[in-house]
Formats: structure tokens, C-alpha cells, sequence
């Protein structure tokens, strides 16, 4: 890819919403997978009370919306302003109380495994049915939009045509499950402090023109520096990744 489509690609402007300032990508079709839309505010005269306590609006008791769900509270109840990334917000915004408790899930996500996933590492990489593998650092690009594979060859993937995502442990026999299914399986393993380490993992995504599904491998080395480390940190982080990609799917 040329440096001006890549730079045309990761361009961004500022824009405002009635829910704050926005700094989102310059070409929409080129936005973050992660990323959530606004949602509509629900209007002002379908909620005469607070949609948490049942508090009515009045003079004193004014109403707020939730910058996250779009839905109408009292000061009480939508107090917190939090940074909200996943709609590309410049500053915090005011969440009700659950939405501000996802937002500060997520911005571990953004605060670490992002880094960790535009950074990239070493892997063993088989594509297909190939019995031959190819030492290659995978990443994911900076606009979040594709994986990015180099080494002797060079591949990009994009994040929208994946369709399976499994992460390989050890003691752990893969079989092919979608992307619900492994969240739930594998959640507790990597995200607990324990033995479980995150070896390799195996993917499928769709190729335009291609009747099938494209396989690919990625399985950490066996060399007793850092980078097998610094794999594991890398599939951890795909894990956290492939759980917001999920939930934004079904948002």
C-alpha cells in the first residue's frame, strides 16, 4: 500500500454532535471495527421521569442523556463523565451508572492491549494446508481496520472479514468455534493470572471472490527470549480484541 492511501486511510477530522466533540475517521469507510455509533437520544417528550429511579422531571429535577445509550436520567442517576473512545469522544462525556461501568472496562482495552496489538510480534504463521510455516511479526494496523503480516511475503486481513477466532493454550485442542463461543469458553483462562499461557492462534477469514473461508495459523516460537513473552501479551491482547469486535457486532 502506498504512503498516501495509508495516510488517506488513517486521516481524521473534528466534528460535534449534541453529545460532544468527535475526532472520527476523515472517510467513514474507513473507521475503527471497534468502534460504536451515537445512539438516538430517546426524545425529551417520551420521558417525563428518570428511566433509573422514576424521579419526575421538573424545574429542579432536570433531565440528562447518556452519551452511551442515549437514554434519559436525572442528575443522580447520569452524573459520571467518562471517556468513551469507542465513539471516539475528545473528552469524557456523562454516562448513566452501567454505562459508565462498561466505558471503564473498555478503556483498559485502549490504555493497554491496544499498544500491545499495534506493536505486534513474532510468529510462526501457516497459511492454509501449507506444512511449512513462515517466521512473520503480525500486527494490527493503526487505524484498527486490518492485521497486518510481514516477513518474507507481506499480508493484510481484514478485521470485517474474519469469521472465526480461536486462541490456542496450552493443554487446550482447538476446534473451530465462532467468535460467541470461544469468548465464552476461553475468557476465564486468559483473562486469570494462572498457568494457562496463550500459545498460538487460529483464524478464518473471507476472501472477496473466494467460495471458502481462508485458514491461517499463528503459533508463538519456542526460543526462550522475550519474543515468546511478548507473543503471549500479543494473543492476550487478540482476545480482549475479539470480545469488543463481538459486542460491537451485536450492538
Amino acid at each position: 500500500m502506498s504512503s498516501g492511501v495509508a495516510a488517506r486511510r488513517d486521516a481524521k477530522k473534528l466534528v460535534r454532535s449534541p453529545s460532544g466533540l468527535r475526532m472520527v475517521p476523515e472517510h467513514r469507510a474507513f473507521g475503527s471495527p471497534f468502534g460504536l455509533e451515537e445512539p438516538q437520544w430517546v426524545p425529551d417528550k417520551e420521558c417525563p421521569r428518570c428511566m433509573q429511579c422514576d424521579a419526575k422531571f421538573d424545574f429542579i429535577t432536570r433531565k440528562h442523556h447518556c452519551r452511551r445509550c442515549g437514554k434519559c436520567f436525572c442528575d443522580r442517576c447520569c452524573s459520571q463523565k467518562v471517556p468513551l473512545r469507542r465513539m471516539c469522544f475528545v473528552d469524557p462525556v456523562r454516562q448513566c451508572a452501567e454505562c459508565a461501568l462498561v466505558s471503564h472496562r473498555e478503556a483498559e482495552f485502549y490504555d493497554k492491549q491496544l499498544k500491545v496489538l499495534l506493536s505486534g510480534a513474532t510468529f510462526l504463521v501457516t497459511f492454509g494446508d501449507s506444512e511449512k510455516p513462515e517466521t512473520m511479526v503480525c500486527r494490527l494496523s493503526n487505524n484498527q481496520r486490518c492485521l497486518i503480516l510481514d516477513g518474507d511475503s507481506h499480508h493484510e486481513i481484514e478485521i470485517a472479514h474474519v469469521c472465526t477466532v480461536q486462541i490456542l493454550t496450552e493443554g487446550f485442542t482447538p476446534g473451530e468455534k465462532d467468535i460467541h463461543t470461544y469468548t465464552s469458553l476461553l475468557g476465564s483462562l486468559l483473562a486469570s493470572e494462572g498457568s494457562t499461557r496463550a500459545t498460538g492462534m487460529f483464524l478464518q477469514y473471507t476472501v472477496p471472490g473466494a467460495e471458502a473461508a481462508t485458514q491461517l495459523r499463528l503459533m508463538a516460537g519456542e526460543d526462550a527470549n522475550g519474543s515468546k513473552r511478548q507473543a503471549a501479551a500479543w494473543l492476550a491482547a487478540m482476545h480482549k480484541a475479539t470480545k469488543l469486535l463481538y459486542e460491537s457486532r451485536d450492538q
